[in-house]
Order: structure tokens, then C-alpha cells, then sequence
């Protein structure tokens, strides 16, 4: 234990041996789909609206997860010995924590945006245009920022057998400000947004319930798409909240680092999840609207060298600019 810290610096084998692969397979799969996705919000796509920016944004902190994740690998590869020193372990250990949390916040801003357009189709708020969205994003970004700038401000640096650990997500025995913040930060971050996305979810599904004719599928996609948002926030995001807040109840109960061995290897294996989230997003942006998925479609003929038929390309254009209860974007 550094004792002047009073955290705790562990040794795990384990997270050497089996993180690595995990975050390379996640920063190839990852990297195919965003840098499909960002060529389709950037180059394919001929109108944009509130939802795709938010869209948009959720891409770009995407893109950045990913840009940390080979960094992450090396660092677990080399046995948890960072060598990049001290000013890059904080730029990182910081773009992961704002950008973790701007995936969390777009995805709960594009459910939110959902909600209004299918639940309260008359509100004010749906008739707001790109500015408005704009704002959004710039306040989103202002808050997380705000909310992890500590991160650049401490060293991060933890020295165990010869090896320096750059860790965020350290078990501080006693009181520890830091820490403290920033382990509140991580649980408040998901389950705020997941009650927002919940109560959203149940809301879009009592109101479609009723509507028995879907034509175009528009109905089902709405369905699919903020179901989609809810399987994301499961998958990527519940499991490593689950480990962090045994951690905390196990400080309630022991005060000796040898206690939270296997707490901290289930955390750092589950936190692995989060940056899943890198790679199951493209989903999401599949379901956002016929015309994603249209331009998709375009793009994949065109790879093919082939073309779509006129007609076909007519009916993705009429599709992409129906009414707001029926075009979910």
C-alpha cells in the first residue's frame, strides 16, 4: 500500500494475461464500426437533425475510447508498468472517464429525444432545430469536463515490485477526497441515466402498444431502437457498477488491501465491458432511422459495385422524411 496515499497497489496476473487480448479484440472490432459510422454521419448522410448530432457526438467519444485502449493493452501486457510517464497517465486515464461518460450521456440524451418526439410528439422542444442540439452537446460536454478535470490535476502513479501502476480506479483505505469523487462520479454516471433510460423505454412501448398498423416498420424500429439503447446500458455498463459498489461495502467492513484482491481483479475485468460500448454503438446507429440504415445499404451496394434501383433508392428518401410519430429520428 502506498502510505502516503493510503491506497491499495495490487499485483494481478490474471488481468495481465487475459485483459490485453480482450482490448485488442475490442479495439479492432470497435475501430471497423465507428470509422463506418463516422463516414456515414460525415459523408453519406444529406440531412442531419437533433438526434444524429447527438448521434454524432456519442461517435466521436467513441473514436476516443478507442484511441486509449491500445495503451491500456500495452500497460496490462507489460504486467501493469506504465513507461509513458506521469503527464500522458493523466491525459488518459482522463479522456477515458469523460469519454466513458459522454457515451453514457448522448445515449441518454438520443432516448430522451426518442421520448419527447413519440410520447409528447406537440412539445415546443421537437421543433427546435440543429442549435438547439448543438447546445445540448456543448452543455453535455461542458458537464462531464467539469465533472473529470480532477483527473489531470493528481498524479495517478502507484510503484509495485520495481513497476509503476497508473491507475484511476484505486481502493483508498480512510478518507480520500479523489477517490472518493470519483468512485461517486462512476456509480452516479449510470444509474441516474439508466433510471432516465428505463422510464423512457417503458413510456415509448405503452404508447406504441396500441397502434396496431406499422406501416414500413416504423413502429418495430422505434421499438428496436430504444431497445437497443437499454441492452447497451446493460451489457457495457451494469456489471462493473455491480463490482464497484462491492467494493464499497466491503471498506464498510475490513480496512487491510489483502481483503480486496478479488474485488479489484472483478473490477478491472468488468470495467472491460465499458469500453464494449465502443463496439456494440453501431447497433444503435443502425436502428436510429431508415436513413442510416438506407445510406448503409447504399454504401455496402457500392462496395459491391453495384447500384440500388431507383425505385428503391425512392422509397428509402420517402421512408427517411415521414412524420415525426413515424420517423423515430
Amino acid at each position: 500500500m502506498d502510505n502516503s496515499s493510503k491506497c491499495c497497489a495490487f499485483d494481478a496476473p490474471i488481468l495481465d494475461e487475459v485483459l490485453p487480448p480482450i482490448l485488442f479484440v475490442e479495439f479492432i472490432f470497435g475501430l471497423m464500426g465507428n470509422v463506418l459510422a463516422l463516414s456515414m454521419f460525415f459523408f453519406h448522410r444529406d440531412t442531419w437533425k437533433p438526434n444524429s448530432i447527438y448521434l454524432a457526438h456519442l461517435a466521436v467519444a467513441d473514436a476516443v475510447v478507442l484511441f486509449c485502449l491500445p495503451f491500456r493493452a500495452d500497460y496490462y501486457r507489460r504486467g501493469k508498468d506504465w513507461v509513458y510517464g506521469d503527464a500522458f497517465c493523466r491525459i488518459l486515464l482522463f479522456l477515458l472517464a469523460a469519454n466513458r461518460a459522454a457515451g453514457i450521456f448522448f445515449l441518454t440524451a438520443v432516448a430522451v429525444d426518442r421520448y419527447l418526439k413519440i410520447v409528447h410528439p406537440l412539445n415546443r422542444i421537437n421543433r427546435m432545430g440543429l442549435r438547439y442540439a448543438l447546445w445540448v452537446s456543448l452543455g453535455i460536454w461542458g458537464l462531464i469536463i467539469a465533472m473529470t478535470v480532477y483527473l489531470l490535476t493528481d498524479k495517478h502513479f502507484y510503484y509495485r515490485n520495481n513497476r509503476t501502476q497508473c491507475e484511476s480506479f484505486n481502493i483508498c483505505l480512510g478518507r480520500n477526497a479523489l477517490s472518493d469523487w470519483h468512485n461517486s462520479f462512476y456509480v452516479i454516471q449510470f444509474f441516474v441515466p439508466t433510471c432516465i433510460v428505463s422510464y423512457c423505454t417503458a413510456c415509448i412501448t405503452w404508447q406504441l402498444k396500441s397502434k396496431t398498423v406499422d406501416t414500413q416498420g416504423k413502429i418495430k424500429r422505434a421499438v428496436q431502437f430504444i431497445l437497443a439503447v437499454a441492452l447497451v446500458f446493460i451489457i457495457c455498463f451494469f456489471p462493473s457498477n455491480v463490482s464497484r459498489i462491492a467494493v464499497w461495502v466491503l471498506k464498510s467492513w475490513h480496512n487491510e488491501c489483502h481483503y480486496f484482491t478479488d474485488a479489484n481483479v472483478a473490477f478491472y475485468t468488468t470495467v472491460c465491458f465499458t469500453y464494449f460500448n465502443s463496439v456494440l454503438n453501431p447497433i444503435v446507429y443502425y436502428f436510429s432511422s431508415p436513413a442510416f440504415s438506407g445510406s448503409l445499404k447504399k454504401l455496402y451496394m457500392k462496395l459491391l459495385g453495384q447500384k440500388m434501383d431507383e425505385d428503391e433508392d425512392n422509397e428509402k428518401n420517402n421512408h427517411s422524411s415521414v412524420t415525426v410519430s413515424a420517423n423515430v429520428s
